[in-house]
């Protein structure tokens, strides 16, 4: 992107619940002998430091607050998606996981020092009260931005249920700042949303991974089927689902492929990192669940011709779902290429309300391809509108985040972007005239190209996108191998 290069993401929801969420995995904590020694000497300067805080600071600080900052810091410094979790933390985290969480409901970064609103959360206050894609929060009530962290500007947008937060939005089409006022609330997030586009042809959109989605999807699935037996087409919707919970991904790829069929892998450091997952109920089924929550579903959706719609904000979870189907060549990708995040999340506990939050391992396709950094590349590039790909476009990836964990399998080095200031400003004119898109609804474009494809007719092919897609298709078959199917 530009100079203005978003730095962070993160998402006031439960605050812990990243923007482009990772697949997680909870895991008590437990001892394990060191590989080396501890570094004696580095571990005394930080003591020396902790005592000069002590000594000298200008005023005096608790300890707990010293080495809590101390633990967060060394955490956050490993990659964007790793964080120590407090009490307040670490209880949204888990509260988020089962689909509600308290607060305004927007994924943001941080942009020229402002906070830069990434995309509102369907149905959330920020999404009624008129926040859009772009906007930069410039007050939070009376108190200027400028200056804070990204962590600040969150823990002073989240509150408690029913609380009002007023933001000082700058939009670029407006001439003069937005005042928004807001209303904190708990939000249920309705993971999964269905309908019939036309007789014949069904659509159902997954906006999050959470542990009630394989239940939804089957209720939702089980419903279009009664509605209208003679299905000929379904086009699941992963725009803009950043992610979730790991379940939640294979339950849903589950639903469409055949059973004991490997949905993705994992490796890391640790040998319990080193793991294949299939479409098998253990792996899939929640807590709540009783028996397979799959067995209900109409045979139906195991044949259904399908295309999986994807963005540059779907990531994580919904990038294992695309990558399987994609792999399995049980569904046509279409859209346009995701954002990358291809690493797994697990929740070490410390105390009884603490965590870590720490990237433990890599994410693999059924071919081997690794999401990390790259993503999945469509298999027909479309963009969101007839007349191009509008701000989305230009939407921050994984690789675009500071630190993050490279792809172990990409050689080659990332390409230079294309007289990008001059683009972002022609897309910026264009996104002046274009209403904000509704997923599902009458003027979404990419639905209309994906029941076109179903229906065998011509597609509208991105033209901006069609080389770059190219080159990524090329690098991603460099390591692909047989989908492993091994029970």
């Amino acid at each position: 992107m530009s100079s203005s290069k978003l730095k962070n993401i993160s998402l006031i929801a439960l605050g812990v619940m990243a923007g482009v969420a990772g697949s997680m995995q909870f895991d008590a904590l437990a001892q394990k002998s060191a590989g080396a020694p501890l570094p004696v000497d580095e571990l005394r300067q930080l003591a020396d430091v902790f005592g000069l805080i002590k000594t000298d600071y200008v005023e005096a600080v608790e300890d707990r607050k010293l080495l809590t900052e101390a633990i967060s810091g060394m955490v956050a410094s490993l990659d964007p998606h790793s964080a120590y979790l407090d009490k307040k933390a670490f209880k949204e985290l888990r509260e988020g996981t089962q689909g509600k969480f308290v607060g305004l409901g927007i994924e943001v970064g941080m942009e020229d020092g402002y906070v830069k609103v990434i995309s509102p959360i369907e149905d959330s206050p920020a999404h009624k009260a008129g926040l859009k894609a772009g906007d930069l929060i410039t007050r939070l009530d009376n108190t200027p931005v400028k200056g804070m962290t990204l962590d600040e500007a969150v823990k002073r947008m989240r509150g408690e249920p029913n609380t009002k937060i007023t933001l000082t939005v700058a939009r670029k089409e407006e001439d003069k700042p937005l005042i928004i006022s807001i209303v904190r609330q708990e939000i249920r997030v309705q993971s999964v949303k269905s309908k019939i586009i036309e007789p014949g042809f069904a659509w159902v959109r997954v906006s999050q991974f959470q542990e009630p989605t394989v239940d939804d999807l089957v209720k939702k699935l089980s419903a279009l089927y009664a509605q209208d037996p003679g299905l000929k087409g379904l086009v699941l919707d992963l725009r803009n689902d950043p992610g979730g919970v790991l379940p939640g991904a294979i339950g849903v790829s589950a639903a469409f492929l055949p059973k004991d069929v490997s949905i993705v892998s994992t490796n890391g450091q640790l040998p319990d990192s080193k793991a294949t997952f299939y479409a098998r109920r253990e792996f899939y089924a929640t807590r709540s669940s009783s028996g397979d929550p799959l067995a209900k579903l109409p045979e139906v959706f195991k044949k259904v011709k399908m295309v999986v719609l994807v963005n540059s904000g779907s990531a994580s979870a919904s990038e294992i779902v695309a990558g399987a189907l994609q792999d399995y060549k049980r569904a046509t990708v279409m859209g346009t290429q995701t954002f990358g995040k291809g690493s797994v999340q697990t929740i070490r506990q410390l105390s009884t309300d603490t965590a870590v939050k720490l990237t433990t391992a890599r994410y693999y396709t059924p071919n081997g391809r690794a999401i990390q950094a790259r993503g999945i590349v469509p298999d027909l590039m479309v963009d969101e509108t007839a007349e191009g790909d509008g701000l989305n476009g230009l939407r921050l990836r994984e690789s675009d985040l500071q630190k993050h964990l490279t792809n172990d399998k990409d050689k080659e080095e990332a390409r230079a972007r294309i007289d990008e200031l001059e683009e972002e400003q022609r897309l910026a004119a264009l996104e002046k005239r274009r209403k904000p898109l509704e997923f599902g609804g009458k003027d979404d474009f990419q639905l209309a190209q994906a029941v076109n494809h179903l229906k065998g007719l011509p597609v509208q092919l991105s033209k901006t996108r069609v080389v770059e897609s190219k080159k990524e298709q090329t690098i991603n078959t460099k390591d692909e191998k047989k989908p492993a199917d091994k029970k």
